[in-house]
């Protein structure tokens, strides 16, 4: 295993961390009300060593340019379930292991289309995770606009025929820091899109890419065909495509399509969602959780979405297991399987671990990108808030010590349901729906120091946490007829 590294290991501490750590003393007083005194030591002699330099971007770049894209169920994701078992024990994580999970299985292939009428041009364009293929020769057809679901819906209600053997182009823009168009409203066409359209007798689908980049570069992502209904292809096409197909068809003019996809799903394989722990001093039997994923989508090298957070999760646990008192609960690192296009490992976990969910204290998990981070979100019991702000006071020479409820993520969410309380860093994310799901996600576009800050505060939280004398107060438990 090659030791270069892209990104070296920093000697030096950071001239604006290091100073922001001198300021650290404000914090305690506040923080000294509700917070052991060796719990503060613990979490201030974890932030001066930190501003010495860390390796957060060490691990996100290895994993990038040692294993590449990782997409569930493929030789990269097998070979990022030995990484991640290598670079844990390197680290001096115990109990390494991978936990089988199975996943879904689905190779892309040729991915071509173009414009034929009213004029001739090349389009841009990916499947979508999940799409069945075209027929070989491709699919043609006369293309259909409309902006969203509730569009098509309202087309069909006029003319139940309207998309009979048409291929439906959704063009509705993702729009930056806008809450009515963000990724959580236009996401439902990327997933439902080509199982509503297929029902109605389109076709095949394309869809604008769901990110907010405008280069030539079109976002994958996971769709999904209703049970025993349609299966037809669905593809994203880049920006400017988009803009190209959504002026055509806004001229009158009769717009027909050509796209060809070689992509296809395979039987079911079995991956791993790789653990790793630093022991807990005290109570071992007790779990803080910090969790990434480890798959990616096979665009570009997973690096943002997710290699970030493997990380920042590495690198969090490294600085726990180094530190001169370890806490009194178990930290456990787990790397998820299957977040993209399945969300197999996440629902795998709390079924192999249901004996322990009770003594799992809390659960964080990043993956956010590779931004820096304001806070962190909080889902937890009754009770919980003064004890995170006093723990988040000690985080302000970070400038991480904001807090805002509603805390988690796609891979811990299901540990909701046992009444586990759920942390997630609030990272800055401008530019991140720019990368996510593109062949544009690549590691020079993580910061190193944006990394390093993450890391660091997600350390600082998880060893408090795993430090408090009494755990935070849990959620309500969900009734089994509610959990999934």
């Amino acid at each position: 295993m090659s030791r270069e590294r892209a990104v070296p290991r920093r000697r030096r501490a950071p001239a604006a961390l290091a100073a922001a750590v001198l300021a650290l003393s404000g914090a305690l007083s506040f923080a000294a009300e509700l917070l052991p005194v060796g719990t503060r030591d613990g979490v201030q002699e974890l932030l001066e060593r930190a501003a010495r330099g860390t390796r957060a971007a060490e691990w996100t770049r290895r994993l990038c340019d040692e294993v590449g894209p990782r997409l569930s169920g493929s030789p990269g994701d097998r070979a990022a379930v030995a990484w991640a078992q290598r670079v844990m024990r390197e680290i001096g994580l115990t109990g390494v292991r991978a936990e089988p999970v199975t996943v879904p299985r689905w190779k892309r292939g040729e991915e071509t289309g173009e414009v034929l009428a009213p004029y001739r041009h090349r389009l841009v364009l990916t499947a979508l995770g999940g799409s069945v293929p075209t027929p070989v020769g491709g699919l043609v057809g006369e293309l259909v606009a409309v902006p969203s679901l509730e569009a098509l819906d309202a087309l069909l209600a006029k003319d139940p025929g309207a998309v009979r053997g048409k291929v439906v182009f959704f063009h509705r823009k993702m729009l930056r820091d806008s809450p009515g168009n963000g990724y959580g409203s236009v996401v439902p066409i990327r997933t439902e899109g080509a199982a509503r359209a297929g029902k109605a007798g389109a076709s095949g689908v394309l869809i604008r890419s769901v990110g907010t980049s405008s280069s030539r570069l079109p976002h994958t992502g996971a769709m999904r065909y209703a049970a025993g209904g349609p299966r037809i292809p669905a593809a994203a096409v880049s920006a400017p495509d988009a803009d190209l197909l959504e002026r055509l068809s806004a001229s009158g003019r009769r717009v027909v399509v050509r796209f060809r996809l070689g992509c296809r799903n395979l039987p079911d394989a079995v991956s791993a969602n790789v653990v790793g722990e630093v022991r807990g001093s005290e109570r071992p039997e007790e779990v803080v959780l910090l969790g990434a994923h480890l798959d990616s989508w096979d665009l570009g090298t997973g690096a943002i979405d997710d290699g970030a957070g493997c990380g920042i999760v590495l690198e969090a646990a490294r600085l726990i297991a180094e530190a001169p008192r370890r806490p009194g609960r178990t930290v456990r690192v787990v790397l998820f399987a299957n977040e993209e296009n399945g969300l197999a490992g996440g629902r795998e976990y709390p079924r192999a671990h249901a004996g322990e969910l009770p003594r799992h204290v809390a659960a964080l998990e990043a993956d956010g990108g590779a931004g820096r981070t304001k806070g962190f979100g909080w889902s937890a019991g009754e009770g919980a808030e003064p004890v995170l702000a006093a723990i988040s006071s000690l985080l302000s020479p970070l400038g991480a010590s904001g807090l805002r409820k509603g805390g988690g993520g796609a891979d811990i969410g299901p540990l909701r349901a046992s009444g586990v309380p759920l942390l997630s860093p609030d990272q800055e994310g401008a530019s991140y729906f720019d990368l996510h799901h593109s062949a544009d996600d690549t590691f020079d576009k993580v910061d190193p120091a944006s990394l390093e800050q993450t890391a660091t505060a997600l350390s600082a939280m998880a060893f408090a946490l795993a430090d408090l004398p009494e755990p935070l107060p849990r959620l309500p438990e969900e009734a089994p007829a509610a959990r999934r």
